[in-house]
């Protein structure tokens, strides 16, 4: 008996072990699969999730509704800010001159749709280049959402700062649009406005398709899947974190790829273009698109339609006249 015991658990050992052998020569990669070159990933990696000591993200419990605003009495109104420090979009025209709502001309492409944006729409629109109009929150409320068009380098002194903070502390909206990224570049809770993100670098201008992430909030109902447009395609460090990204770009259409002028080389599958947020007590829509004279003009342009129901979307949900960030 001892003997045939023995044998049996000889030979069940040995099925034991001839299963867990083919097992693992099954699961494993052969030797000419180990060696088949991997898609490399070239996208940038390890860029930040910075802390902003503030309430920010997608919560609405971040949001101040401390009764600031009534539009029933006063209708919506908004700030369109695009003062310059360093180098100036050819969207912005000539440097306009100080005050609130001074002559625009043609040039001035991106502050005058933004004005018939509002004239279409129902809302009014001041703008102006004076960083004194910004200089107190009083100023400020008068507005249910401030938006920063491609402002450029330090374009905010110390009065106009700490306005700006109390504004969005307040329940304040604010928009920022194309190069608002390139903007008080070493002021952190800015930094943390724009979603925890800032501009890097940008490849050439050029055509892409940009693909729509979330189809349920303001900005984005309605629009394709999926639809053509032509930027610079801004690179980011840090990249956005606690937001509800709404746009990005698809890098494997773009012609010349997304490496840009300074060596960063793209976000890969997720490369974002616009998000939302609440920050620090307020609302914060931001959009990286819009470089192009024709996205702001009546010249034809690939998806010029889609960019400005996006535009118009994010400022209506900013300023609280449409639900926000969904």
């Amino acid at each position: 008996m001892p003997v045939r015991r023995n044998t049996i658990l000889s030979a069940a050992l040995g099925a034991t072990l001839t299963a867990a052998v083919m097992l693992v020569s099954t699961s494993l990669p052969s030797t000419a699969d180990r060696s088949a070159p991997r898609p490399k990933d070239t996208a940038a990696h390890n860029l930040g999730d910075p802390d902003y000591g503030v309430c920010r993200g997608t919560d609405p419990d971040c949001y101040h509704d401390w009764g600031n605003f009534d539009p029933a009495n006063d209708g919506y109104r908004i700030l369109v800010y695009s003062r310059t420090a360093g180098p100036r979009h050819a969207h912005l025209g000539p440097v306009l001159p100080a005050g609130l709502n001074p002559p625009l001309t043609a040039a001035h492409a991106a502050q005058s749709a933004l004005v018939k944006l509002g004239a279409d729409n129902g809302f009014a629109v001041d703008w102006t280049e004076d960083v004194t109009q910004l200089s107190s929150p009083s100023r400020l409320f008068r507005y249910n959402a401030v938006v920063f068009m491609s402002t450029t380098r330090d374009t905010l002194d110390d009065p106009a700062q700490t306005a700006l903070r109390q504004y969005l502390r307040g329940g304040g909206g604010f928009v920022g649009i194309h190069n608002a990224f390139g903007t008080e570049y070493n002021w952190e809770w800015y930094e943390g406005l724009l979603g925890g993100a800032n501009y890097y670098d940008h490849g050439r201008n050029q055509p892409g398709v940009v693909e729509t992430v979330s189809r349920r909030d303001a900005s984005t109902v309605g629009l394709p899947a999926r639809w053509d447009f032509a930027d610079e395609w801004y690179n980011l460090v840090p990249f956005p974190s606690k937001v509800r990204v709404l746009a990005r770009v698809d890098e494997a259409t773009l012609p010349d790829g997304a490496r840009g002028g300074s060596g960063h080389p793209g976000h890969g599958r997720d490369h974002p273009v616009s998000w939302c947020q609440y920050y620090d007590g307020g609302r914060s829509w931001v959009t990286t698109l819009g470089h192009a004279v024709e996205a702001w003009t009546d010249a034809p342009m690939p998806g010029d339609e889609h960019f400005t129901r996006h535009v118009l979307g994010g400022i209506e949900s900013a300023m609280g006249r449409s639900p926000f960030c969904r």
